[in-house]
């Protein structure tokens, strides 16, 4: 009985690592998975495959289709979290958004256009936690409904009339600075709006959603807030045809 005792006294002394196959595990909440949730993958990705104008060289990307998977599963896993930042959010969904417009071009390569694709932003494909979404949902019910109009510079919808796909992942961190510079060079592209001192051609998407940028004033007024030369309050504007041609790399 003595020798029982003391086996007993001496194993409950042992570290932790002697008990592993024993000891009851713990279930992994959400917030504790968004720990580990790694944007640098992306950030790698598109390193190699985007160049500075923000084209894509799908036929490298598709090499590495399992790396982007892997990445989409990931954040798939790791939900937002009620407690995160306003940036962390942001981050994530812009993140996915434009992860997963590449995936759906990649699964459908090659292709001329994402209009070729039936119901590209609708259809529910995109795994979040235990339910499919659309990337029409992320843009439309998450996104914009975040009070943050440079979301529309931010995500990408694989055209070349589109803001251009950033090479870098965005990061909490660095999030304001980026869509910032996102802002400032859609709007001063002059392939993407035409600026003259009595006359204005600006994109589609200043006319899609001209709502999210009028949220503090006129839509001039925004755009004041990134041009490199600011234009009158009764300045005429008229809207470019869109290009929906994909944004690959020639």
């Amino acid at each position: 009985m003595l020798r029982i005792s003391i086996l007993l006294l001496f194993l409950l002394l042992q570290p932790i690592s002697l008990w592993s196959d024993s000891v009851a595990i713990v279930p992994i909440t959400n917030e504790q998975n968004c720990a580990s949730l790694d944007h640098n993958i992306w950030d790698r990705l598109l390193n190699s495959f985007v160049d500075d104008n923000g084209n894509v060289n799908y036929i490298g990307f598709k090499k590495e289709s399992g790396t982007l998977n892997r990445y989409l599963e990931q954040l798939g896993s790791n939900t937002v979290n009620e407690d995160w930042s306003r940036e962390k959010k942001l981050t994530y969904y812009i993140n996915l958004y434009n992860a997963a417009t590449v995936k759906l071009i990649l699964d459908n390569y090659p292709l001329a256009s994402i209009t070729d694709i039936p119901k590209p932003w609708d259809k529910k494909w995109i795994k979040y936690g235990g339910e499919l979404i659309s990337l029409g949902e992320i843009e439309h019910k998450i996104l914009r409904k975040m009070n943050e109009p440079r979301i529309h510079f931010a995500i990408n919808c694989a055209s070349f009339s589109c803001p251009k796909l950033l090479n870098t992942a965005y990061t909490e961190d660095k999030l304001d600075k980026q869509l910032d510079m996102a802002a400032k060079d859609f709007i001063n592209d002059p392939s993407r709006n035409i600026i003259s001192e009595n006359k204005v051609q600006l994109s589609r998407i200043f006319k899609w959603y001209k709502k999210d940028f009028e949220k503090n004033g006129s839509l001039i007024s925004y755009l004041n807030q990134y041009l490199k030369s600011s234009i009158s309050p009764d300045t005429k504007i008229e809207y470019i045809k869109y290009n929906w041609s994909l944004n690959e790399i020639k």
